[in-house]
């Protein structure tokens, strides 16, 4: 009989598999596009912004990676950039806890950038599918959510 342990290391190696495959991952949505990291990410920041809202962090989550991946003896290199920006809106966050508190956990709002070694010339930008199989106020605030996602992505990337 196979161990839960092991069936969960099977699903995770399939999952990094297919996304190193360039298949698309439940619950993400992945865009990239040719150009210059710092130019994208400026165009990503002006769509937040067009929208009033205010990025409150910007999370260096690449120049972590490798800074502890040194210390940790795994020194490959991910990413030749990596940040995720984060933000909220009060009137949909308000919307989206109101309907069920449980759902701060989508809150801040986080659209992630990062270019690969491999492919230096071509920037990646995401962000997480708000996904709940909560009541109906609850999803219908979260779609809320996914839309603003999506536009401003759409914005950026256009």
């Amino acid at each position: 009989m196979i161990s839960f342990r092991t069936r969960l290391l099977f699903l995770a190696l399939c999952l990094l598999s297919a996304a190193e495959a360039g298949a698309t991952i439940p619950g993400l949505v992945i865009q990239s596009v040719k150009g210059d990291y710092d130019e994208v990410k400026e165009r990503v920041v002006m769509a937040i912004e067009s929208h009033g809202l205010v990025i409150d962090n910007t999370a260096h989550v690449g120049t972590m990676l490798e800074r502890t991946g040194k210390d940790i003896g795994r020194e490959r290199r991910i990413y030749l950039k990596a940040e995720v920006l984060e933000f909220c809106s009060a009137g949909l966050s308000r919307s989206t806890v109101e309907a069920d508190p449980r759902n701060l956990v989508f809150c801040p709002y986080t659209i992630a950038l990062y270019v690969l070694p491999a492919e230096p010339d071509r920037v990646y930008v995401s962000y997480r599918k708000p996904l709940t199989n909560a009541g109906a106020r609850s999803m219908k605030a979260l779609r809320e959510v996914g839309k603003l996602l999506d536009e401003i992505l759409r914005a950026a990337l256009k």
